[in-house]
């Protein structure tokens, strides 16, 4: 069996972070990311891509039940989200008062 090779790409994104969904059944929601998937470069946003399961039951007795969880989402489908601003945008990084490198959104940059 061949293996298919991944590529990993540098994450813009953290956990925490507030991202617009821009493509997809959900396109348009908001939401925070609750975990991050490196391997594949998936996130999984709460309230978004909810997916049910229907669980059978394992004793008798037990009853049936359908779960509900969130999907993971490609990484490349997002895009972080100013809730102050409320506006979507690309990130580019600058560098910070005491030296670190700072998170900045692209359509908050003053031009010239």
């Amino acid at each position: 069996m061949i293996k298919k090779k991944i590529t990993k790409f540098p994450s813009h994104l953290k956990a925490g972070d507030t991202v617009k969904i821009i493509s997809g059944k959900d396109k348009g929601k908001i939401g925070e990311i609750t975990k991050l998937v490196k391997a594949t470069n998936q996130v999984i946003v709460k309230e978004v891509n909810i997916k049910r399961k229907h669980v059978k039951p394992t004793r008798e007795g037990d009853v049936g039940k359908i779960s509900q969880f969130e999907g993971p989402i490609h990484s490349s489908n997002v895009m972080l989200y100013s809730t102050e601003n409320n506006v979507a945008s690309r990130v580019t990084y600058q560098e910070g008062e005491d030296g670190k490198k700072v998170r900045v959104f692209k359509k908050l940059l003053v031009t010239n």
